[in-house]
C-alpha cells in the first residue's frame, strides 16, 4: 500500500516567527506542478521529496538518511486549532508539529498553550528555535544549513547560542519534555529535537526539513500507510462564500480518495448533514483561470469543495465520504457530547472551530467551570438571552466566553444594554484566566460594598503588659487571632457583653483603618474600662447582630477562611446570649 505525505503544522507564540519560518520553508518557488517544485494547494503547500533532497543534500549525506516519503504537506495557516486537535477524536490532523520558539524570549503563554495541546493529543513535535540571527555577534551566511553556518561563527557566539539553548532545554523540562540540540541526540524516542534556525536568513531550514521528513518516516510508520481506494477522510478548515459560486469549504484530506459525485457527511450546529460533491477545486496558475477542476483528489491534500447546503458547516468538523447510514451515525456519536446542552447552569461558549470547542471543553472541566453549551460561530442574540436566564440563578455563570470568533456590533450593543458580560480571547488558557479574574473582581467588588454595610468578623487577644490607658478611652495592645478588625465596629466580650466602640487602630504611630490575622496593634475603645470590662489575655470579638450574622452567612464566599472561623465563634456567642436573656 502507498505511503502518504505527513501533514505538518506550525505552532508557537505570537511574534515568535511562525509565518517567517513557514515562508522560509516554502521559499519563493510556489509555482505550477513541476518536478521538484513546491505546489500551492488550498490551505496547504506540498513540499516534494526532491525539493527536500535539494535543500538538505549535505545534511542527508552526513546523517545517511534516505527519504522514502513522497513529500510533506505543510499547512499554510500557522496556529490553527483544528490542525492539532480533531481527527476522529483519536489524534490530530497534523502528523507532526513544528513548535516555533524565539530562542531569545524562550517559552511564552501561547507556547505553553501549544505544548499543552500537543501533550493532550500526543502529537509528535520538533522545536524550531528561531531568530538565531538576533544573537549578539551572529554572522549570517548564505546557506540553508545551521551546521554549516555554526562552523563559521566565533566561539563566543557559539557559546551564547548554547546558553540560550540550555535555558530552553530547562524550560521544556519543566513542562515534561526532555530535549536537546538535534545533533547531540542519541535516542530520538526519548528527547525532543531542537533545531536552531533563522526564518529570516533561512539558516537551519535544511535541518528542519530533513528532520521533519526523517522523523516522520521513522516514527509515524503505519499512520502514513494509506489505501488510496478507501473513502476520503478530512477536516474542514474554513467555510467560505465565494463570489458567483456560493458556499464552499476548504478541506485538508488526510486519508483515502475523494471524487466528484461522492456523498459526504459533515457537522453543523443542527447535527450531521450530508450532501454531494459537485466540484473539487485547486488553485490554477494559468492566466485568467482561478481554479483547476479535478475529478478526484488523493490524500494528503488541501482542496476546496463545492456542494449544496454547505452554509452551516462547522470549521474543524470532520468530513468524510459515506456509503451507509452508520458512517453518519459515527460522526454524530463522536461529537454530540460537545455540541449538545451540557448543564442548565453554566457559561455559554462561542468558539471558532470544533477543535477549539473540544479543547475548551476539556480545559473548563479541568478548572471545574460548568458549560451550558458550546457552539461554533459568531456570538448570537440567543446566546445573550440564554446567559441572562442563567444569570438569574447564578450571576457568576451568566456570561459568554467568545474564543477567537466574531462579536457583531449589534450583539456587543445588546450585551452592554442588558449587562451581559462577554469575555473575548484568542488564547484558550488566557480565556479561562480572564473568566476567573472576572469572577474574583466581581466578588471583591461585592465584598467591598457588603463590607461597608456589615462589620467584619474578628477575634482578638488582649496582650499582657500593653495596657497604655485604663479608660476614657481605654488604649491597649491586641493581636488579631482570626478575621479582620476594622475601626468603627462595636467590640464584645466572650460572654456577649458589648464593651464599647472601636475608635482607632494604631501601628508604629500610624493610624490604620483595618488589620488582619496575625497583626499586633494598639486600639482605643471609647467607653471600656480596664479591669472592669476587660483584662489582659482576654479574648474580644467584633459584635454582630443576628441579622448581620445571617447576612454574612449567605455571602461566605466573600470571607477569608480566617473570617469564616471568627464568624462561627461570634455566632455561637450571640446565639447563646440570646437564649440566656
Amino acid at each position: 500500500m502507498p505511503t502518504r505525505s505527513p501533514i505538518v503544522s506550525i505552532l508557537g507564540h505570537v511574534d515568535h516567527g511562525k509565518t517567517t519560518v513557514l515562508d522560509a520553508i516554502r521559499g519563493s518557488t510556489v509555482t505550477e506542478k513541476e518536478a521538484g517544485k513546491i505546489t500551492q494547494m488550498i490551505g496547504a503547500s506540498y513540499i516534494p521529496a526532491n525539493y527536500i533532497k535539494k535543500i538538505s543534500k549535505g545534511i542527508l549525506e552526513r546523517t545517511k538518511t534516505e527519504l522514502k516519503i513522497p513529500g510533506i504537506l505543510l499547512i499554510d495557516t500557522p496556529g490553527h486549532e483544528a490542525f492539532t486537535t480533531l481527527r476522529d477524536r483519536g489524534g490530530s490532523i497534523a502528523d507532526i508539529v513544528v513548535l516555533v520558539i524565539d530562542i531569545i524570549q524562550g517559552i511564552q503563554p501561547q507556547t505553553i498553550e501549544s505544548i499543552n495541546i500537543l501533550k493532550h493529543y500526543k502529537t509528535p513535535f520538533i522545536v524550531a528555535a528561531n531568530k538565531i540571527d538576533l544573537i549578539h555577534g551572529w554572522i549570517k551566511h548564505k546557506t540553508n544549513s545551521f551546521t554549516e553556518s555554526l562552523e563559521e561563527q566565533p566561539p563566543r557566539v557559539a557559546q551564547k547560542l548554547d546558553d540560550y539553548l540550555y535555558k530552553l532545554v530547562g524550560a521544556l523540562s519543566i513542562h515534561g519534555f526532555e530535549s536537546e540540540r538535534f545533533d547531540r541526540i542519541s535516542d530520538f524516542t526519548k528527547e525532543i529535537a531542537i533545531i536552531p534556525l533563522s526564518g529570516k536568513s533561512k539558516e537551519g531550514i535544511a535541518e528542519l526539513l530533513m528532520f521533519v521528513a526523517g522523523l516522520s518516516q521513522k516514527f509515524l510508520g503505519k499512520r502514513l500507510i494509506m489505501d488510496d481506494n478507501a473513502p476520503a477522510k478530512g477536516s474542514i478548515l474554513e467555510v467560505k462564500e465565494v463570489k458567483n459560486m456560493g458556499t464552499m469549504v476548504d478541506v485538508i484530506l488526510y486519508d483515502g480518495t475523494m471524487k466528484k459525485g461522492d456523498k459526504i457527511a459533515f457537522l453543523t450546529d443542527e447535527g450531521v448533514k450530508t450532501t454531494t460533491v459537485r466540484a473539487l477545486l485547486e488553485p490554477s496558475f494559468k492566466r485568467g483561470e482561478q481554479y483547476n477542476y479535478l475529478e478526484k483528489v488523493v490524500a494528503a491534500a488541501g482542496i476546496r469543495i463545492f456542494a449544496p447546503n454547505l452554509e452551516n458547516a462547522i470549521p474543524g468538523s470532520p468530513i468524510k465520504v459515506i456509503s451507509k447510514k452508520s458512517d453518519v451515525d459515527e460522526i454524530s456519536d463522536q461529537y454530540k457530547s460537545i455540541l449538545k446542552e451540557q448543564t442548565h447552569l453554566g457559561v455559554v461558549v462561542c468558539a471558532d472551530s470544533l477543535g477549539s470547542a473540544e479543547a475548551i471543553q476539556s480545559l473548563m472541566a479541568k478548572n471545574k467551570i460548568p458549560i451550558k453549551y458550546i457552539h461554533v460561530g459568531k456570538v448570537r442574540k440567543e446566546d445573550i438571552l440564554d446567559a441572562q436566564v442563567v444569570k438569574k440563578d447564578d450571576k457568576y455563570l451568566g456570561i459568554i466566553l467568545a474564543f477567537n470568533t466574531i462579536i457583531p456590533t449589534n450583539i456587543s450593543e445588546l450585551s452592554d444594554a442588558s449587562g451581559t458580560k462577554i469575555i473575548y480571547s484568542n488564547i484558550i488558557y488566557d480565556m479561562v484566566d480572564k473568566y476567573q479574574d472576572w469572577v474574583k473582581e466581581m466578588k471583591n467588588s461585592e465584598k467591598s460594598i457588603l463590607s461597608k454595610q456589615l462589620p467584619a468578623p474578628s477575634e482578638v487577644l488582649v496582650l499582657s503588659g500593653f495596657i497604655f490607658r485604663v479608660s476614657k478611652p481605654a488604649i491597649f495592645g491586641i493581636k488579631v487571632k482570626q478575621g479582620t478588625l476594622r475601626a468603627g465596629t462595636r467590640i464584645m466580650r466572650a460572654d456577649g457583653t458589648i464593651i464599647g466602640k472601636l475608635k482607632s487602630i494604631q501601628h508604629n504611630k500610624e493610624q490604620k483603618h483595618e488589620v488582619s490575622e496575625g497583626e499586633e496593634v494598639a486600639i482605643s475603645i471609647d467607653s471600656a474600662t480596664y479591669k472592669k470590662d476587660f483584662e489582659e489575655n482576654d479574648k474580644l470579638y467584633t459584635y454582630l447582630s443576628k441579622k448581620e450574622i445571617f447576612a454574612w452567612e449567605s455571602h461566605t464566599d466573600y470571607l477569608s477562611d480566617s473570617e469564616k472561623e471568627a464568624l462561627k465563634e461570634i455566632r455561637n456567642i450571640v446565639i447563646k446570649k440570646s437564649r440566656l436573656s
